[in-house]
């Protein structure tokens, strides 16, 4: 029973789950204390927890199953647990149902808003793995996915969608597109010879990571916004310096003809980022404000 629960936990690489969560809670709390002048509750908490775990571990299940015969062809993925044999499709697809139910119970106790937005994200967690079969915007329908963390933070704790809510969103999703235009830089030639679709393998991999760098320019403004539109001070402000310093060396360490540094690009700078952003946001409305 524990080998197959690590076997599990490594299929959805449950340890990136610290690249979503952290802008979940961003979301709760701008959300809480932009609309409602207050701060997330524990309870509140508890749940939004237990949503992204259910969603990101359905989303990361149904890839796996989705993609499973991709992953056998690829020498890069061809070890994962479902092509490796060392899951079956059937206990992946039992897997799955569990996550959704775990999402459905979690959102039902938050406020109706997020019940009523369940079926878009479902949508979104299912269609994401099937568009790097038609299209190179693979990586930006793959970063509205992961977006929906903020906002569904947000919704979360005031069953509304504002403005702000949106911005953060965006950002959110830029930043992903981003870093997964990196990520796809290593498939190229596998992605070409499949016929599957990514930026890199569409423009190549010079031009994919210049498009990483727009998208990553816009999650800049689209952090640096907030502050126009929230209760956010100088505190929030110091830390988006950081993340952009983050973001400018997690592009220094990935070039067009050396891609070694590339898991430290993708896996270390991106869980350092979203911690930083939810740290700095913290102290500004939490811990300086003194609720």
């Amino acid at each position: 029973m524990i080998r197959k629960t690590k076997i599990f936990l490594e299929m959805i690489k449950f340890e990136h789950t610290i690249f979503a969560l952290p802008f979940a809670y961003v979301g709760s709390i701008l959300g809480a204390v932009t609309e409602q002048q207050r701060l997330p509750t524990w309870a509140e908490c508890g749940w939004i927890l237990l949503a992204m775990i259910g969603a990101r571990s359905a989303a990361m299940g149904l890839n796996r199953l989705i993609d499973k015969a991709i992953d056998k062809r690829n020498p890069r993925t061809a070890m994962r647990a479902l092509p490796a044999g060392l899951l079956k499709s059937g206990e992946v697809a039992v897997f799955v149902l569990a996550s959704l139910a775990l999402l459905v119970w979690a959102a039902s106790e938050l406020n109706p808003l997020s019940v009523k937005l369940l079926p878009i994200a479902v949508f979104m967690l299912v269609f994401y793995s099937y568009t790097k079969r038609f299209t190179w915007l693979c990586h930006v329908v793959l970063g509205l996915t992961v977006g929906l963390a903020p906002l569904a933070g947000w919704v979360a704790v005031t069953g509304q969608v504002t403005f702000p809510a949106v911005v953060l969103y965006l950002a959110c999703s830029l930043w992903t597109a981003g870093f997964d235009v990196i990520y796809a830089c290593q498939d190229v030639e596998f992605d070409r010879k499949e016929g599957l679709y990514s930026i890199p393998a569409r423009f190549g991999i010079a031009k994919g990571l210049l498009l990483a760098r727009l998208f990553h320019t816009l999650t800049a403004i689209g952090f640096a916004w907030l502050l126009l539109l929230t209760d956010l001070s100088w505190w929030y402000m110091a830390g988006i310096v950081v993340s952009i310093g983050l973001l400018v060396y997690e592009h220094r360490l990935v070039k067009p003809n050396d891609l070694s540094k590339l898991n430290a690009a993708f896996f270390t700078m991106n869980g350092v980022l979203s911690t930083v952003v939810f740290a700095f946001t913290f102290i500004d409305q939490v811990v300086v404000k003194s609720w």
